[in-house]
């Protein structure tokens, strides 16, 4: 069953973030995953959700988004993101139904 990283961002440092998402792009796809949502346009249909910058990625299961995230690769990357923008990450777990 999939797994899903779902980060909902806003950017402070936008050089800074360029520079992340330069160097995540390459290790998302080593770890097998891949963008679903990647900072596009959004449209609230219901609700007072406050999105800034959406981005999912979908990984073949949760222990790989885990590993993902978990990384000593991604470890100097995410330090980027951090001093980049500020907001809420997640993991979900797929549905199979």
């Amino acid at each position: 069953m999939a797994g899903y990283l779902i980060a909902n961002l806003t950017i402070h440092d936008p050089k800074l973030f360029e520079e992340y998402r330069r160097e995540v792009a390459p290790l998302v796809t080593r770890f097998n995953g891949r963008y679903l949502v990647r900072g596009g346009k959004l449209r609230t249909l219901e609700g007072s959700a406050i999105f800034k910058r959406l981005i999912v990625l979908e990984f073949p299961s949760l222990a790989d988004a885990e590993r993902f995230y978990a990384s000593p690769e991604y470890a100097p990357i995410l330090k980027l993101r951090l001093a980049s923008a500020t907001g809420d990450v997640v993991l979900a777990e797929g549905y199979s139904g």
